[in-house]
């Protein structure tokens, strides 16, 4: 534990408070500043549309890129205003093919430590410079599969997947079951395929059954959703498609901009998005050293924080997310982090971003809105929450009963289970209240 004076950042109490743990989840603050710092809070990611070919008479003669540069939020309505502008150029046919290009980044998909059994679920996704995300929560490298029940008991549970592709097989082996029958529904996709298969029952009339699952090679995702794109736009290809660098000499015909990392930072930090974590390390290392990987991104980050008067030294930082259990800080970093980033402009940025306890809003309670609402503690703490297998983490801000603003960092590691840190935590952040 570390417990600082937001004004005067003197730490008021400590216990092990420069002792490394592993952080979980609160490494993302490190992430945020760091990203803050070297990007700007106005950045924005881009998605661009090329072509080393020649128009004429409606007719594309060449190939089309669609180069990603990165950007985590690119939803298929994205994809579809771009494959407009294509139309808009004049293009009705294309003799040639269609290119991804996901060279901003290097091709190393999974942070080093990621664990195996996490790497088909939304929170363990591939990192590609291009890739999509199936809603405005921006999992990137993900899509959402939701099995209802059939007309009747015996049929088939009926699937869906968001957005619509091709690019993943479905094994539907869901059964329906009477109204009193059970719901227990598996959906598993295979390690190194884009298989995913469907087991168990759901009673007549049950609630769906949803859940984000991750496509192995995001690029060709991308790809395949562009496609569909460009199809619905009239456009039809005679070609195929595959995955090569844009040519310097190929022309740019359009681009598509992300939201700015100020809103970008929300899902980020409120949800928790490892994926972003992720994709800003490697962002940063690309913007800052010309080289978009976790080694260069993350040297980076260990400048920034020197320049918000954070000592890396002692730190261990493998990852972007924090979901490594090798990642080690202290509790006294965090917080000095916390104290100091309080002097950075894009300070208002920063703490608009933590989730709110007791707010029940999504975007803004994120993962503490079920937490501490009390209606004298509601919205008295803005902090990152972090779980992993046997840690739990909170540090943040709270502003006391007497109204003056603690910075607080609790890391507790390991536990039996990591579902038993939460009450320790809010009940030291209740006392803290009472200062």
């Amino acid at each position: 534990m570390s417990i600082r004076s937001a004004k005067t950042g003197e730490i008021l109490y400590q216990h092990a408070g420069d002792i490394r743990l592993r952080p979980a989840s609160n490494l993302k603050l490190l992430t945020a500043a760091a990203a803050l710092s070297t990007l700007g809070e106005n950045y924005r990611f881009s998605t661009e549309v090329y072509t080393d070919g020649e128009i004429s008479n409606n007719k594309l003669t060449g190939d089309l890129y669609l180069k990603g540069k990165g950007d985590p939020t690119l939803l298929q309505q994205d994809l579809d205003v771009l494959a407009k502008k294509v139309k808009d150029s004049g293009i009705d046919v294309i003799f040639g093919n269609i290119i991804a290009d996901d060279s901003w980044y290097d091709d190393e998909r999974y942070s080093i430590d990621l664990p195996w059994s996490d790497e088909s679920y939304y929170y363990g996704g591939a990192v590609s410079a291009l890739t999509a995300s199936p809603n405005k929560d921006y999992d990137s490298g993900t899509l959402i599969v939701e099995v209802l029940p059939g007309k009747k008991a015996g049929d088939k549970a009926e699937i869906s997947v968001q957005p619509e592709t091709n690019y993943v097989k479905i094994n539907n082996n869901a059964k329906t079951v009477n109204k009193e029958g059970a719901k227990d529904i598996d959906i598993i996709r295979e390690h190194g395929e884009n298989v995913i298969t469907i087991e168990g029952t759901i009673p007549l009339n049950g609630v769906p059954v949803k859940d984000w699952m991750t496509v192995w090679e995001p690029t060709g995702y991308a790809l395949d959703l562009f496609r569909q794109a460009l199809a619905k736009q009239g456009i039809q290809l005679i070609g195929t498609d595959g995955i090569a660098e844009t040519p310097e000499s190929a022309k740019l015909l359009t681009t598509d901009t992300s939201i700015p990392l100020s809103e970008l930072l929300v899902p980020f930090m409120k949800l928790s998005n490892n994926g972003h974590g992720e994709t800003l390390v490697k962002e940063m290392g690309r913007v800052r050293r010309g080289e978009g990987s976790w080694d260069t991104g993350i040297e980076v980050v260990k400048e920034e924080l020197k320049k918000i008067e954070v000592d890396p030294s002692s730190m261990v930082i493998r990852d972007g997310s924090g979901i490594s259990h090798v990642n080690l800080v202290s509790a006294n970093d965090i917080s000095k982090l916390l104290y100091s980033v309080q002097s950075q402009s894009w300070f208002p940025v920063y703490i608009n971003s933590l989730p709110v306890a007791g707010n029940s809003e999504r975007l803004v309670g994120g993962t503490l809105r079920y937490r501490l609402k009390t209606p004298e503690m509601e919205g008295k703490i803005k902090a990152k929450t972090g779980t992993v297998s046997t840690v739990s983490s909170i540090s943040g801000y709270i502003e006391t009963k007497s109204g003056e603003t603690l910075i607080f960092s609790i890391l507790l590691n390991n536990l039996m289970n990591d579902a038993h840190g939460k009450p320790i935590e809010n009940k030291i952040m209740t006392l803290l209240y009472e200062y």
